[in-house]
């Protein structure tokens, strides 16, 4: 905590010494929400920090306890979250957990609260101006990104004597930025700003729709063969890139992932991006899945809307990587669009756009994942996630924490992954357990028979500066980084040059991991059934019979050995497994004396377009259960 200390003096030295005076204010904040057109510049003279209640003993008790949820308790009982000095803007409020108690948001050293909230109204849409889209609830996470400035010092006070998992994200500023204090009844400005950020987002970003007729289009329509390589554009009198159109997306699809994009600027060494296309546009394991402001897949187009300024030289390729004996395959066509914009990059305010692409298949134990570790001058805009466990079962590999160093000292410390993607609570129903995308943030995909999720989350208004260096991590597990697991991420940044350069893609690092065991748990099955049934925990109880019907269209289509991890007890029942009409296995007993945990098989069965479900009839006049905790499936080989 002392080196923090440290960092935190040192910083502000050096925003004392900034000479140019800054204006700050709810709608200049809001305005780096609205356009991506700042996003390449420099943000000189100030730092990122978060408090949030991460388990400080590196354990994994980031809030379910309370016991690091909060920097110190003041007399009354009463909690505070955050605190610092200076100047700054509040730009991320992120839980899992709201409650029901006040916030009080102290600023300028002031002894009263400058406002005060409900922590909950933060994200329930009903307090304006904490609403849509920048407030609100998906995922199991809550979160509000509208923007709270502050001048001379803020301190946020919960009144509650409990707090749970919370992260809070700000930007300080030099002390000689004029930054102006938030207040809920928002000026005319403010309010047109975040009129005109709605709209924004609701038109979306994509040139084409736009009426900038300065900006050149660079139209292709040609075909790509295994083994060959396609030029999109090749500009040589220096501008910005502000829209890349890919299509058809589905072309890129597929659990080989075998065509490549790789951009290059000026005179540079090493492509500023090469990665696969999938994993580039947000791909989850081969599918189409990320649809943020700025970046994914929609209407069968994949489209890239980060500008992307350069000096004097760019140029965008497809490569399609042929795999090893692969017999001959019809070329792909590729329609795509490039939009350019004459201006070219201020060398001393703005960065050159970068991706750095990172697979490790079966991560090493005992370190975490690395999003991007390098030297330079910069600022971190994105990150895109896919991880999947080499073990079956519950994706406890998202328990891991991301961890931030910049410059040299830690600035972040998260709680859990899918926290860090602005979700909550992996494998809970409505919760983190499906793909869904949102303007900043989302989940990539959700899995429990592939143990596989992923998400994303864009950084603009929070884009992490670094001057020197940056250190950007995330565990695998929830201690120690002990769990199997492959992770591919995507990071990226704008930077004076490149900070790391990217491994170059290659069919065995890009081919979709497809497990031989999967299992399919209780709580997220697709069931029906006819009959009477209860349900207690685990165990479903019918009366007279009946059948229940689990459905199977997430597992790939072969043949199977059918596993129960379950429970039998002396009130067990007997069934019989069927697909559709047709009868698999003989009566099989969850009857025991007393309860016995056991793996109980099932039978062997077939997963294909037409059977892809189980049913289990339970013997006639009986009034007793099965208890199931989740069904495990083994692929036959032949």
């Amino acid at each position: 905590m002392a080196n923090f200390f440290l960092f935190i003096f040192f910083c502000c030295c050096t925003l004392q010494a900034a000479s140019q005076q800054h204006h700050i204010n709810v709608a200049t904040e809001l305005y780096k929400l609205s356009s991506p057109d700042d996003l390449p510049k420099y943000e000189e003279n100030n730092f990122v920090h978060q408090f949030s209640s991460y388990d400080t003993t590196g354990n994994n008790d980031d809030g379910f306890s309370g016991k690091y949820s909060f920097i110190r308790k003041n007399p009354d009982s009463s909690l505070v979250l955050f605190e610092m000095k200076g100047s700054g803007v509040v730009n991320r409020i992120w839980t899992p957990t709201p409650n029901e108690d006040t916030l009080d948001f102290y600023f300028s050293a002031s002894n009263t609260p400058s406002f005060s909230i409900k922590f909950s109204d933060l994200f329930s849409g009903k307090i304006y101006p904490f609403t849509l889209p920048l407030c609100g609830n998906q995922l199991g996470g809550y979160y509000c990104y509208f923007p709270i400035p502050y001048h001379d010092g803020c301190k946020i006070v919960t009144r509650g004597k409990n707090m749970q998992f919370y992260q809070i994200q700000c930007r300080q500023y030099p002390d000689a930025a004029n930054v102006q204090n938030f207040h809920p009844a928002l000026s005319k400005a403010e309010m047109a700003a975040c009129k005109r950020l709605g709209l924004s987002w609701a038109q979306s970003f994509d040139p084409s729709v736009g009426d900038d007729l300065s900006l050149k289009r660079i139209h292709t329509d040609t075909t790509i063969a295994a083994g060959g390589a396609i030029t999109l554009a090749s500009v040589t009198n220096g501008g910005r890139i502000v829209g890349i159109k890919l299509k058809p997306a589905e072309a890129f699809a597929g659990l080989q992932k075998q065509i490549d994009i790789r951009i290059s600027w000026d005179d540079e060494k090493y492509p500023a991006v090469y990665a696969p296309v999938a994993d580039f546009f947000g791909y989850a394991f081969g599918k189409t899945s990320m649809q943020s402001l700025l970046l994914g897949s929609a209407e069968n187009i994949s489209y890239c809307y980060f500008p992307m300024p350069f000096d004097s030289k760019a140029k965008i390729e497809l490569i399609y990587r042929p795999l090893e004996n692969e017999k001959v395959v019809e070329p792909m066509r590729i329609i795509a669009d490039v939009f350019i914009s004459a201006k070219k990059r201020d060398k001393e305010k703005e960065g050159r756009f970068y991706a750095y692409w990172n697979k490790e298949a079966n991560c090493p134990l005992g370190k975490p994942f690395e999003f991007l570790k390098g030297n330079g001058k910069g600022h971190y805009v994105a990150t895109i996630l896919q991880a999947q466990g080499r073990n079956p079962g519950m994706t406890l590999f998202f328990e891991g924490d991301d961890v931030t160093n910049i410059d040299g000292q830690m600035t972040m410390h998260g709680t859990g992954s899918e926290d860090y993607f602005n979700g909550g609570w992996y494998a809970l129903l409505d919760r983190w357990d499906r793909k869904m995308s949102l303007p900043l943030h989302g989940s990539l995909d959700y899995s429990l028979p592939f143990a596989r999720t992923g998400g994303y989350r864009l950084f603009l208004p929070d884009k992490m500066t670094f001057e020197k260096s940056i250190n950007h991590t995330i565990e695998h597990g929830p201690e120690n980084n002990n769990i199997p697991v492959d992770y591919t991420s995507v990071a990226m940044y704008y930077a004076s040059a490149q900070v790391n350069r990217s491994q170059l893609p290659a069919n065995e690092l890009t081919t979709v991991y497809v497990p031989d065991t999967m299992m399919v748990y209780r709580q997220l099955m697709e069931f029906s059934f006819d009959g009477t049934f209860t349900m207690d925990g685990n165990s479903f109880i019918a009366r007279n019979g009946g059948h229940l019907k689990v459905g199977l269209s997430d597992i790939p289509h072969g043949n199977y050995q059918l596993y129960a991890d379950g429970e039998t007890s002396d009130d067990g029942a007997t069934i019989s497994l069927w697909q559709r009409q047709t009868r698999i296995s003989d009566n099989i007993s969850f009857f025991s004396s007393g309860k016995i945990r056991k793996k109980i098989y099932l039978g062997d069965i077939a997963i294909d377009e037409f059977r892809n479900s189980i049913t289990i009839h339970f013997n006639a006049d009986e009034n007793k259960k099965v208890n199931i905790e989740r069904l495990i499936l083994i692929r036959i080989r032949s």
